[in-house]
């Protein structure tokens, strides 16, 4: 998702102008509305990450899951823990889908929607047991988003998050420029660790997405969703960038799967205030 104070353009959308910017982000809510994930995840995957924080058996836990789309992990949270979820998304179009989808899996009455922008939460210090946030902090960068949720977490709490990880030490030229272009802060799960580290988390446990989460669960049901987006759009400009944009990062996934990953990050708030970033050399 994005910022909507700063509009900041998703994957593939490089228009600067705000109008321009709006048509186009328009293209991309109709194209994942009907879709169960925005980005690449799995049910078994979150079931792990639960397992990995330690909150089963826990009861009347408050959690927020940020960045929640369509409410795949949202689901999956509240089938798996006796919580009241808060799902925070900043379209409100997809929040719509996952009440529908909650209704029909009878866990309407553990979710709460929230229409906001992830970096302008109206949440309270010390409200929730755990943040939850699959696929989405990218939006804030890294650091940044792990720096703003620590607030809200309760002594002890945990934080749960999805990321772009580096799987190798060095990468083909290709991939490398890519995601340095459009996510400078990839980087390897010992640097990401280490960030959480230095403010104020201490690490539960990792694991990386395998590709079925990539291919099964997001890129092969978003290909079968471009003849839909093309019919109700006409073969603009801007829906014909799009696609391009979509199939170029699908291929060059395809080609180094092995290099790269969403990471699953699971940590709990320790009491440790965070520390200052160590300035670089002069």
């Amino acid at each position: 998702m994005i910022s909507s104070a700063a509009l900041t353009p998703i994957r593939g959308l490089k228009t600067t102008k705000r109008a321009d910017l709006m048509d186009e982000l328009q293209l991309l809510i109709d194209l994942h509305k009907d879709a169960q994930r925005q980005g690449p995840g799995g049910d078994e995957q979150t079931r792990l990450a639960v397992t990995l924080s330690g909150l089963r058996g826990s009861t009347k836990l408050k959690i927020a899951d940020i960045g929640c789309g369509t409410g795949a992990s949202t689901l999956v949270l509240a089938g798996e823990l006796d919580a009241e979820i808060t799902a925070v998304d900043l379209f409100p179009e997809f929040l719509a889908e996952l009440e529908v989808a909650a209704n029909r899996a009878g866990v309407a009455d553990r979710i709460t929607t929230l229409s906001a922008s992830m970096e302008a939460l109206p949440f309270r210090s010390e409200e929730f047991d755990a943040i939850w946030s699959e696929g989405a902090i990218y939006s804030m960068g890294f650091a940044a988003g792990v720096e703003a949720w620590r607030a809200y977490i309760k002594p002890g709490g945990v934080l749960a998050v999805s990321e772009l990880t580096w799987l190798t030490d060095q990468r083909p030229t290709e991939l490398q420029g890519h995601w340095q272009r459009e996510y400078p802060e990839v980087d390897t799960a010992a640097a990401k660790m280490a960030v959480l580290e230095r403010l104020g988390f201490s690490p539960l446990g990792y694991f990386a997405l395998p590709e079925r989460c990539w291919l099964d669960n997001y890129y092969r049901p978003m290909q079968q969703r471009f003849a839909g987006l093309v019919e109700r759009h006409g073969s603009s400009e801007a829906v014909r960038a799009l696609v391009a944009a979509e199939m170029g990062e699908l291929s060059l996934y395809e080609r180094y799967r092995s290099f790269v990953s969403y990471g699953y990050y699971i940590a709990r708030k320790t009491d440790r205030a965070p520390e200052e970033p160590e300035s670089s050399p002069e």
